[in-house]
């Protein structure tokens, strides 16, 4: 599962690649600066995981993870090729979540690929085009749907209105996400690959001052996007990137102090991209090891086994299962015993966020 940072040239996005990952995207003054994806594996912020560890003291403790690739920027003509249009939107296809970078800063020193700062404006940019190609996919589809519904065939039939829907939609310049649509359509939906339809998330790059309650340019992205079924976070990009560089933990703590935050921004960041990824966290809690695993939400017990491995979810028995507030009320997996609060749940049982969970399987 993975959310691309995507945006117009210049608007921040390496910067931001860089301060969530420990891979170094080249970040320069300059469009077109990243040309290859930039793939970065980042850990996601948990507080129950630090507390899970001074309970447990095991020998090592992994995070869940988050992929976040670094999209090159996008720019008027994509849909058709301009710039490395092509290439870009590719990269956005295979892409499960998008988080739009939009430039709400004013900086004389840094340069905006259409000379002026306009965050709408900008998201209508990439919004057209990305509309743009989903109109080119919708349509393509149209034309061998209809010869199938012509003969009768109602499932054919279906899926020509859906797309017809759609089309109509994205003529007007709305996104498939801004559609209303029924449980059927949904489904059906899921097999177009549509761009406009992934989950989004705005990011609205703004200066130092503005990083606790934004600014006049957020207030305008907020009002833009009110019926859309998306989420905004506002991050002082350049300001993230300092903390980042910072090795010691109390300076970093101090930085946040001064500015009004209680932690970085992008620890905020990575866990909207992960609830944007639809993912959730279970863990599992030994002397050897504390780790977070991570599962869609609405995973089964049986489900969340077979992220450890294959075999677990095929020999599933059944699962322990202790709510993470009861481990932290009681401090050891024996107490909670004692208490009553661990349960036994079979193949049905739908995994919490925060489970700490023990398998039985037998292969």
């Amino acid at each position: 599962m993975k959310a691309g940072i995507v945006g117009l040239p210049n608007v921040g996005k390496s910067t931001l690649f860089n301060c969530l990952s420990n891979a170094k995207a080249q970040s320069a003054n300059f469009p077109f600066c990243t040309i290859e994806p930039n793939l970065g594996v980042v850990n996601v912020p948990d507080s129950r995981l630090e507390k899970l560890e001074e309970l447990v003291n095991p020998q090592r403790v992994l995070p869940a993870t988050v992929e976040i690739v670094d999209i090159a920027g996008l720019v008027r003509g994509a849909s058709k090729g301009e710039g490395l249009g092509n290439q870009f939107l590719g990269n956005i296809r295979e892409c499960n979540a998008i988080m739009h970078v939009l430039r709400c800063f004013d900086n004389d020193n840094i340069v905006h690929v259409d000379g002026s700062v306009d965050p709408i404006r900008d998201k209508e940019t990439i919004d057209i085009e990305l509309q743009l190609k989903d109109l080119e996919t919708v349509e393509k589809r149209l034309e061998k749907v209809k010869r199938a519904a012509k003969t009768g065939n109602k499932e054919a039939q279906k899926e020509q209105a859906t797309l017809e829907k759609f089309k109509n939609s994205l003529e007007q310049g709305i996104s498939a996400r801004a559609v209303e649509v029924s449980e059927d359509e949904e489904e059906l939906m899921k097999g177009f690959q549509l761009l406009t339809a992934k989950p989004i998330l705005y990011v609205c790059n703004v200066d130092e001052a503005s990083a606790k309650s934004g600014n006049a340019y957020v207030e305008k992205v907020r009002e833009a996007v009110k019926d859309e079924d998306a989420e905004i976070i506002v991050l002082a990009v350049g300001t993230e990137a300092d903390i980042a560089e910072l090795e010691d933990y109390d300076e970093r703590q101090m930085f946040l102090e001064d500015i009004g935050l209680e932690e970085p921004g992008v620890s905020r960041l990575i866990r909207a991209a992960y609830k944007l990824l639809n993912l959730q966290t279970y863990f599992t809690a030994g002397e050897k090891e504390v780790r977070a695993w991570t599962i869609k939400i609405g995973s089964t017990a049986p489900q969340a086994a077979g992220v450890i491995h294959t075999d677990f979810e095929k020999g599933f028995i059944r699962a322990e299962v202790i709510k993470y507030d009861d481990y932290v009320t009681y401090g050891t997996e024996t107490k909670v015993k004692e208490a009553g609060k661990l349960s036994i749940e079979g193949k049905t049982y739908v995994v919490d966020d925060g489970d700490v969970m023990h398998f039985l399987f037998n292969v």
